[in-house]
């Protein structure tokens, strides 16, 4: 199935190597519309984007997502007019609250009302990147008399909110471009697709959504397997991904899934991943199977899917599977 656009998120999986060498070759495939950098305590985004900037010449290139626990407003509007004067205006920024364990352990913030934040940040953010002279008075940001050196070569960096309760929801279609979601089981997702489309229409706003993929053809249930350990994961050490499927069908896999995990290791955690689980959030198996996943979740109405590459063996034989499937 070749679908009209397609993002790519390329995460901790991959070597940095690898993550240049698919940049490359998704750059030159016409459907590919982004690729996509994660955050948490690796690899660096805007970094690595800049990388990146230099190996494309078409595609978009997004932070999905980076913490706005991790770097103040002026650091990222600094960090995105620079990816923009490197890509000639392909910046997207990502923003997303990350997780408590993330905020505190590792930035020695306290994670402290998220959905307040991220409305002052996004406010924020937009006066500082926008190249105009910025003042800001907030609870949690200010800003006085801040100013880009040198003139950004446009005056809106689309910004995208990471969201999976409500209020972030809403935050997002209010003062967004677009929103980022994840881990959303099908009939969930018709619904908050439908909400978001419903709350900003009249404007251009993108729902885009990622999802873990693997492909195999060679081994389709070793595919499975690498996308239900990946699934596992974010399930056991994710509060709110956990809390959300357990409110949403899942609360039994949940629970196996956590002890599995603290007890014997994500391998064994993926064994507890039911099948119906990885059906409703997950893309994998061989490229006929993927396929059907993909358009299965199209219908629900987000406009911009993104893959979420889980390689299955050798990288860059997945890169090329992966490709020429959707």
């Amino acid at each position: 199935m070749s679908v009209a656009r397609i993002g790519y998120s390329l995460g901790p999986l991959l070597s940095m190597q690898q993550v240049l060498a698919f940049a490359k070759m998704a750059d030159r495939k016409q459907n590919v519309d982004s690729l996509w950098i994660p955050e948490s305590w690796g690899r660096e985004s805007f970094a690595t984007l800049g990388a990146m900037s230099q190996l494309t010449g078409r595609v978009r290139l997004g932070t999905s997502i980076i913490s706005i626990y991790a770097r103040t407003p002026a650091t990222v509007a600094m960090a995105a007019t620079t990816l923009d004067m490197l890509s000639s205006n392909r910046t997207v920024i990502g923003l997303g609250a990350s997780t408590s364990a993330i905020v505190e352990n590792w930035h020695g913030m306290k994670f402290e009302h998220p959905v307040d934040r991220m409305k002052e940040y996004v406010q924020c953010l937009r006066l500082m990147s926008s190249g105009e002279k910025a003042n800001y008075d907030g609870k949690y940001f200010k800003a006085n008399n801040f100013k880009i050196l040198q003139q950004p070569p446009r005056k809106h960096i689309p910004i995208f909110v990471a969201a999976i309760n409500k209020r972030m929801l809403s935050l997002a279609s209010e003062l967004a471009d677009g929103v980022l979601l994840y881990l959303r089981p099908m009939e969930e997702l018709k619904k908050t697709v439908s909400d978001l489309k419903h709350s900003t229409t009249g404007r251009n706003f993108e729902i885009a959504c990622s999802f873990i993929c693997a492909v195999s053809n060679k081994d389709p249930e070793k595919a499975r397997e690498r996308a239900a350990k990946t699934l596992a994961f974010y399930v056991a050490v994710g509060k709110y991904y956990s809390r959300f499927l357990s409110e949403n069908g899942f609360k039994d896999e949940v629970e196996r899934i956590t002890i599995e995990y603290h007890k014997n290791g994500a391998d064994t955690a993926a064994k507890a991943v039911s099948v119906r689980m990885l059906e409703a959030l997950a893309i994998c198996g061989s490229s006929e199977d993927c396929a059907k996943a993909l358009a299965r979740f199209v219908s629900t109405g987000i406009t911009l899917p993104i893959i979420q590459l889980n390689p299955v063996d050798d990288p860059e034989s997945s890169f090329r599977e992966v490709l020429s499937t959707f």
